[in-house]
């Protein structure tokens, strides 16, 4: 008769049997590899418009850049939770479940926290995504980047709820590894299209 598997018991199994990465990471790399190319087509984009256009934002659309105060601070904090992230992550691999709880815990919280402010910035622009050249690729760009931390948000509480169950182990815990990667891809990302957008 086999024996009952509980969370506690499936979470000491290891996910692999033999050395190297599970099989789950390559496609991890390659969903996120795929997502590059996503960003990199619109940011290209972008910048080919930029080029074409001359004067930035473009003169007949009586538009400004969005001051970067709150986008500064923004930045800072997401780039600040993919630190906590990592904390969460080095916290299972050393069978510490209360770090890993309290690391996704907060930076699920950071990323709300981002997001809002993301919205602030919407609210106060001044333009919308119909006003011109210049709205129309600045909403796409954050737009899009915006649904992407939405989705990290709600892949993170999955694995946050997970954890609370006790569903992680250092042996068992490819989910927060997986959320780890696409939240520093997101990470990334960002950085990019502050630069671009923001600075340059």
């Amino acid at each position: 008769m086999s024996a009952v598997i509980t969370p506690e018991t499936r979470a000491e199994q290891p996910e692999q049997a033999s050395e190297g990465r599970p099989v789950g990471w390559y496609g991890m790399v390659f969903f996120l590899a795929s997502e590059a190319v996503f960003f990199a087509n619109l940011i290209a984009s972008y910048l080919y418009l930029r080029v074409r256009a001359g004067a930035w934002p473009p003169t007949v659309e009586h538009l400004t850049r969005p001051d970067i105060l709150i986008p500064g601070i923004n930045s800072i904090i997401l780039v600040s939770s993919s630190f906590v992230m990592h904390y969460a992550v080095s916290s299972i691999k050393k069978g510490n479940k209360n770090g890993l709880t309290i690391g996704l815990g907060v930076t699920a919280l950071m990323g709300l926290v981002f997001l809002a402010g993301q919205a602030y910035e919407y609210v106060h622009n001044g333009f919308g995504p119909w006003d011109g050249l210049y709205g129309s690729v600045f909403y796409t760009l954050t737009g899009f980047h915006g649904a992407h931390v939405t989705f990290g948000i709600l892949f993170m509480l999955v694995v946050f709820f997970r954890a609370m169950r006790g569903d992680f182990s250092k042996n068992h815990h490819f989910a927060v590894t997986s959320i780890e990667m696409y939240w520093h891809f997101v990470d990334v990302v960002w950085v990019l299209l502050f630069l671009v957008l923001y600075i340059l």
